[in-house]
């Protein structure tokens, strides 16, 4: 029954770690023509199950033993409840009648996983149909999130009720538009009609409604520009001339003085879980989202609530006038964004702005890139141009490194013919590299580009600042090029441009991963700190 209701979400691949409770289960998948993939690693299992609902908008699933297994999962679990994916993580654990007196490698699930998960639950014979409906559901539903079920072997060993699964509806999205206002709020299509200077900011939940259309529409009815939050970078397409740049990454004070000169935020399925910085604007939000505002990092006295994409259309159905904005005023905010984009680079050196340019430069416009955090994700996350949805990967919500090199495995399996790229730190990679070996056993025609500059360099800039010495952010030197050869992948160390460019070359036509040690100069980052 858990591997029909898994296989009717469309989902063609489990991520898992093996372990005796879950024996039954992982050949229920094979036997439903679902495939298992085992990480090497839990915690890579699930930030793989994490990047292909990124990819898909359906449930990941990931799998992992008992104990240590599922302590493994906590971190992965976390960053899908916060970066507001659906994930379904299933648990092996002892039977039921003896999980109260033994101890070896029982850890009380509903405990470990209630904190950072939507839900916790436990698979169950007799109501595992309920259960796994529930499960599936919570985890769409907006905010879309983990849920955590436990299972023990002789659970999963039991015959079920034989009757036809019927997968809840996964759409996750609210239908409808309804206005809520505060006391004597205002009218919202008044609102935007009388504000002379607004500014559109969209997050994830204007990607997960698909509202791309109706933002542009709204955009070029009111004249506003767009700014978008790191996860949502596609929605609103990054060639138009309104297109005005990622909040909270790279250059965030010319984005921010943006958003402080305008008369009028309205903020189109942005989530505050992606705020960097405490909201300090004191300018009037219009919240438009399929949740209320009851996160209140920023007050709204008027919100629409409901799809994203019907309420954007809504608001430009009422909208009358003159465009506000120019597009010449946003190509001068554009012109400054983009100055302070490549301040602090280094003739003749490898800066990071030169890896992320000449990799978009010679990788398809339908790449995908996954990202890692650290100082390059702030730069990856302002200045890879993506076009549509979906486009760029990263963790943002909880932001947790060792996101990257597994994202981008799952993320090619998933998207099959459509090039992906990875983008990670010389420490993200580190905590993932053996990753590399399910790439190359799946011939994956993937691309892993390595920031390498020996540090933890947003924590060691911030050392600096406060006057002290680089405590434990320094990264001894690896040899990356030799590191892919033991596994099997062609590598190349590069530390120029040409070299980089030369390296580019030829991607199309790979047969399999290939690794790149960028050596570059970590000075630009400071410029962005």
């Amino acid at each position: 029954m858990v591997a029909e209701y898994v296989r009717a979400t469309g989902t063609r691949w489990v991520f898992a770690y093996p372990g005796d409770p879950i024996i039954e289960l992982m050949e229920a998948f094979r036997a439903a023509g679902v495939e298992v993939l085992a990480g090497t690693r839990e915690g890579t299992a699930v930030f793989m199950a994490e990047a292909q609902a990124m990819v898909t908008g359906r449930p990941g699933v990931c799998l992992s033993t008992l104990g240590p297994g599922s302590t493994s999962i906590v971190n992965g679990v976390a960053a899908a409840t916060w970066d507001r994916v659906p994930l379904l993580a299933i648990s092996g654990q002892i039977d039921p009648g003896r999980e109260d007196l033994v101890t070896h490698q029982v850890v009380d699930h509903k405990l470990l996983f209630s904190p950072v998960a939507k839900w916790a639950g436990r698979i169950d014979p007799r109501s595992a149909d309920a259960v796994l409906r529930k499960a599936l559901r919570l985890a769409v539903a907006e905010r879309p999130g983990a849920v955590h079920l436990t299972g023990s072997a002789e659970a999963f060993a039991a015959p079920a009720p034989r009757t036809a699964v019927a997968p809840p509806p996964l759409d996750g999205a609210a239908g409808g538009v309804r206005v809520q206002r505060a006391p004597g709020g205002p009218d919202p299509a008044v609102l935007l009609r009388s504000a002379r200077r607004p500014v559109v900011l969209a997050g994830t939940a204007a990607t997960r409604c698909g509202a791309s259309a109706a933002l542009v529409r709204l955009a070029e009815t009111a004249g506003a520009p767009v700014v978008v939050s790191a996860m949502a970078k596609g929605v609103f397409p990054e060639d138009h001339p309104l297109f005005a740049g990622v909040l909270d990454m790279a250059c965030h004070r010319v984005v921010w003085d943006l958003l402080a000169g305008s008369d009028l935020v309205v903020a189109a399925g942005f989530d505050p879980v992606e705020l960097l910085r405490p909201w300090s604007l004191h300018t009037p939000v219009l919240h438009v989202d399929t949740t209320p505002n009851v996160d209140q990092v920023y007050p709204s006295d008027c919100e629409l609530v409901g799809d994203v994409a019907a309420s954007l259309d809504w608001l430009a159905d009422g909208r009358r006038g003159e465009p506000r904005w120019t597009e010449a005023d946003v190509a001068v905010h554009r012109t400054r964004l983009r100055t302070a984009y490549y301040a602090g680079r280094v003739g003749g050196r490898l800066n990071p702005t030169d890896v992320i340019d000449v990799v978009r430069a010679h990788t398809p416009p339908d790449t995908v890139v996954t990202c890692d955090v650290g100082s390059h994700k702030l730069l990856v996350g302002q200045g890879w141009q993506t076009r549509a949805p979906r486009g760029v990967l990263m963790s943002n919500g909880l932001s947790s490194m060792g996101f990257g090199l597994p994202a981008a495995i799952a993320a090619q399996l998933t998207l099959g013919e459509v090039p992906v790229v990875a983008l990670i730190g010389d420490g993200g990679f580190a905590m993932t590299a053996t990753e590399l070996r399910t790439a190359v056993a799946r011939r994956l025609r993937l691309t892993v580009v390595v920031f390498c500059d020996g540090s933890l360099n947003r924590i060691e800039l911030k050392q600096r600042a406060l006057g002290y010495g680089g405590t434990a952010t320094r990264l001894d030197d690896m040899d990356l090029v030799a590191l892919a050869g033991a596994m099997g992948c062609d590598g190349v160390r590069v530390t120029s441009v040409a070299e980089l460019e030369k390296a580019m070359t030829g991607l199309a036509t790979r047969t399999g991963p290939l690794l790149v040690e960028a050596r570059i100069d970590p000075a630009q980052y400071e410029a962005q700190f």
